[in-house]
């Protein structure tokens, strides 16, 4: 990386790099390093936008809604340049005012009573699921096994969807974060068949598709009581099916892979099953499953003595952040002695996800369900990853366990 001095600023350290390159999507930390060690702002001059990875920088940003909004796109699309390929999110790609009802009627379907609820349903899958995978051997791929069966089998149940058609919902979501970075090859991939996948997704949100007493019929009686309206409601339960899938799904491998890898973490586990909550977290923080997003700045911003013009784009290294060693002692080790609270993995402020509580009850009941029956976990061959422009995800998982 190197510093020069283009119109808009005194100096700026900058990079021709291309953070969504195969090579970078497969291992980024070496690449985030740089992006640190460059400075607070980098110009990315392949796509002409600014970049920041240390943790201070990237969560005061986070932070500060009305400097770096969200409404005009959370990807490198500018949406008053540009139309989006779907219609918006009410939650991550709106600001105050026009976020606050949304996300008020979702916090209150997603409270803590509502999951209290649902927890020993949770509870009982996981040990059913588990006990279902153990009975057909000691080695599987974890991805699919456990990390993909089971959000796919109980977070739909919850919204209240068919379980017809549910196929759709990760080559769903897998686009969609695709779409948050640049048309290359992985947009390319997904693009032919994310009609088809968009439709499902679209007729699933509907009032007469969705069954009494979930997330999705809790999202249509708000629109009755007046909190929403008809036309919001829709939209509100797309984005649980959205992003309430393949986070999940990759927050779970990316769980399972530290506790394959750090073997010392999974006895503590076993010896302490409460710890299972600092686990979830600490792996979130660890791996980052949704590793960027972008802002648009509202104003001229200077940063790290940089000047950042009103309107330009600001792609935030979440992952990176989480990794910083300004913040987090020895940040690449799986610790469950660490108190992991304040990492970004979830976002910050306003724009945090709002169903952070759903994924780690989902983790939670799976990895407390399988280390009742498991004493140890080892990996069996080189897992293989799958690269998505947004997310840091496992496609392969090879697991040999031992029985407790």
């Amino acid at each position: 990386m190197t510093t020069r001095t283009p119109p808009f600023a005194t100096a700026i350290p900058t990079t021709d790099e291309d953070p969504f390159s195969q090579e970078v999507l497969a291992d980024p930390l070496p690449f985030q390093h740089r992006l640190r060690e460059a400075g607070e702002v980098v110009l990315l001059e392949r796509y002409g936008v600014f970049a920041m990875g240390r943790y201070e920088t990237v969560r005061a940003a986070l932070l500060d809604w009305q400097g770096f909004e969200s409404s005009v796109g959370v990807g490198i699309t500018d949406f008053r340049s540009e139309a989006p390929w779907r219609p918006p999110s009410l939650l991550l790609e709106a600001d105050p005012p026009h976020h606050d009802a949304p996300r008020s009627v979702l916090e209150k379907i997603l409270g803590p009573r509502e999951l209290r609820e649902l927890a020993p349903r949770w509870q009982a899958d996981a040990e059913g699921l588990v006990d279902e995978v153990l009975g057909q051997g000691l080695e599987f791929d974890a991805v699919e096994a456990f990390a993909e069966a089971f959000p796919l089998r109980v977070f739909p149940d919850a919204v209240g969807i068919p379980a017809e058609g549910r196929e759709h919902l990760l080559p769903y979501g897998d686009h969609l974060f695709n779409s948050f970075g640049p048309e290359n090859f992985l947009v390319q991939h997904g693009a032919p068949h994310i009609g088809e996948h968009s439709a499902w997704v679209n007729a699933q949100c509907l009032r007469d598709r969705l069954s009494p007493g979930g997330f999705g019929s809790g999202i249509w009686a708000a629109a009755d009581r007046g909190d929403l309206t008809a036309a919001q409601a829709p939209l509100v339960v797309r984005s649980l099916l959205s992003a309430g899938v393949d986070t999940t799904v990759h927050a779970i491998g990316a769980v399972l892979h530290a506790f394959a890898t750090h073997p010392e973490a999974w006895a503590q586990l076993r010896s302490q099953p409460g710890l299972a909550r600092v686990a979830f977290d600490e792996a979130i923080r660890l791996e980052a499953p949704v590793q960027t997003f972008f802002r648009t700045t509202t104003r001229d911003i200077e940063l790290g003595g940089v000047r950042i013009p009103a309107r330009s784009k600001i792609l935030m290294f979440l992952g990176s952040a989480n990794s910083d060693p300004r913040r987090w002692t020895d940040p690449e080790r799986f610790d469950l002695s660490r108190d992991p609270s304040g990492h970004v993995g979830f976002g910050m402020g306003i724009h945090q996800c709002v169903g952070q509580h759903v994924a780690r009850l989902e983790a939670t009941s799976l990895i407390t369900a399988l280390a009742r029956r498991v004493a140890s976990v080892q990996l069996i061959g080189t897992p293989e990853r799958h690269l998505n422009n947004t997310l840091r995800a496992w496609k392969r998982m090879p697991m040999r366990v031992e029985l407790a």
